[in-house]
């Protein structure tokens, strides 16, 4: 049976390391516990930038991007909290492919599906 675990992200993409070591945390339990893990990303507050395609960062810089569809690609699952995308001016954006526009009640849905709650 596999663990599921929830990652929150509320830090911007870029200016502080949080989005950045989360997803570290959720790239590391991908890769050491793959048949033992779920991992779920919710992206709330400034997060939900993390979300947004074409970031282009410093050669040798760490790309949230590329991040994130690294856990996508190896079966994560990320949302982006439609609420705060909406305060920001941001909900009518395309996002990263595989990232999907949620709300609380998903987030709260998934908070109680999960067997450990990470937060950033």
């Amino acid at each position: 049976m596999s663990q599921k675990i929830l990652i929150i992200i509320n830090d911007a993409p870029y200016g502080t390391e949080k989005a950045y070591n989360a997803l570290r945390m959720a790239m590391r339990l991908q890769n050491d516990h793959s048949e033992n893990v779920e991992v779920k990303i919710f992206l709330l507050a400034d997060a939900v930038f993390c979300g947004l395609p074409n970031q282009n960062t410093a050669n040798g810089y760490y790309n949230i991007e590329r991040m994130l569809k690294s856990v996508i690609k190896n079966g994560g699952e990320v949302k982006s909290c439609g609420g705060c995308s909406e305060a920001r001016g941001i909900d009518k954006l395309q996002l990263i492919e595989g990232v999907q526009i949620s709300n609380m009640k998903e987030f709260a849905q998934w908070t109680v599906d999960c067997d450990k709650v990470l937060t950033f």
